[in-house]
């Protein structure tokens, strides 16, 4: 089980994607907690989820350990899976408002972050950290 969540392909450049998208999302958790009032708690509570001091810092939480593991390359299909519903929960609960109040271009135009981040994590959960990942050292090392 192990192997499979490790395994990788070759490429030499899905650091570059590993480096977006693990930076961004460690951004975004920090300012959770940096910002709460408009990154994290409330915007939970502006969006209407319950226990928005509790989901703030929950999601925070995920986005820079999952972060981590994505810049480092370590069991980046595992840390893919909870960016992955982040970004689909995100869709959910903030573009389908824009998709009914300001039409089908409007959510693309202001969605294209999430978009860039969601394809970005599902990519890393097909393909693994890549050459350069701790993950490629594992599966070298278990060989």
């Amino acid at each position: 089980m192990f192997k499979k969540i490790i395994t990788t392909d070759n490429s030499k450049t899905t650091i570059i994607i590993r480096l977006i998208i693990g930076a961004v999302f460690f951004s975004e958790g920090i300012q959770k907690f940096l910002f709460p009032t408009i990154r994290g708690a409330g915007r939970f509570e502006k969006i209407g989820f319950p226990s928005p001091d509790f989901l703030g810092s929950f999601v925070g939480f995920f986005e820079i350990l999952c972060g981590i593991l994505l810049l480092v390359g370590l069991l980046t299909r595992l840390a893919s899976i909870p960016l992955i519903i982040i970004m689909l929960v995100a869709f959910a609960t903030t573009k389908a408002e824009v998709l009914a109040d300001e039409g089908f271009w409007e959510l693309l135009h202001g969605s294209r972050t999430d978009w860039a981040m969601l394809l970005g994590s599902i990519f890393l959960l097909i393909t693994g950290g890549g050459n350069w990942s701790i993950d490629k050292i594992l599966m070298r090392n278990g060989e």
